[in-house]
């Protein structure tokens, strides 16, 4: 990443404090394992399959906490043009035939603050070695990375021209088709809600 994105993407716009996996455990292990994929320049359909002998629910716990991470970032430095004027009506406005009375802004705060509290909650993302998942916890993740998925409708819809002028398009392009990637690798989100930016995946993904 160039000097100029570090300072765009600096730790200081996030929306939300950055969530960190402890050293010396499985899943920073398995985090640094999927970094090293990436960095490594592998195609990302090869970068997001689960590693030989891996448990899936340790592979999509490190990736939702990583992909709450980077789009939070992402949408933090976006967030300052994000305003109740800019944005009156959140993100799922024509999903509803009524429209909510939340603006985007007040909807991605919801939307962060309740992700935020499933994956600091022990009992669906257990962070020690041999505590079980819960049988809920696919169900939960994909509920998570559903709504992380309308943060980036919102953004490539109605902000993508803050974030060309950033010079920040590339980065958030490729954080796009990792994410979509890895949600059609294990079928996290259905096809059908991934519609809204179908158009633009097919150009980018294949």
């Amino acid at each position: 990443m160039s000097m100029a994105l570090k300072q765009v993407f600096n730790k200081d716009r996030t929306f939300r404090p950055k969530r960190k996996f402890e050293p010396g455990t499985q899943r920073f292990e398995l985090h640094k394992k999927a970094q090293a994929s990436l960095n490594a320049g592998l195609d990302l359909k090869q970068a997001v399959q689960l590693p030989h002998g891996e448990d899936l629910n340790d592979w999509v716990a490190v990736h939702v906490v990583d992909f709450f991470n980077r789009i939070n970032l992402i949408y933090g430095t976006i967030s300052d043009s994000c305003t109740d004027q800019t944005c009156p009506l959140c993100p799922d406005e024509q999903k509803y035939k009524k429209p909510t009375a939340l603006s985007a802004p007040k909807y991605m705060s919801l939307l962060m603050d309740w992700i935020e509290v499933q994956i600091n909650n022990e009992q669906i993302f257990p962070t020690n070695v041999g505590t079980p998942f819960p049988k809920t916890f696919m169900q939960v993740a994909k509920k998570i990375l559903s709504r992380l998925f309308r943060v980036f409708v919102h953004v490539y819809i109605h902000h993508f021209d803050r974030v060309s002028q950033m010079g920040a398009e590339a980065h958030v392009n490729t954080c796009y088709k990792h994410f979509y990637n890895f949600v059609t690798e294990f079928s996290l989100i259905d096809h059908k809600e991934l519609e809204p930016l179908k158009e633009m995946t097919a150009r980018m993904c294949h």
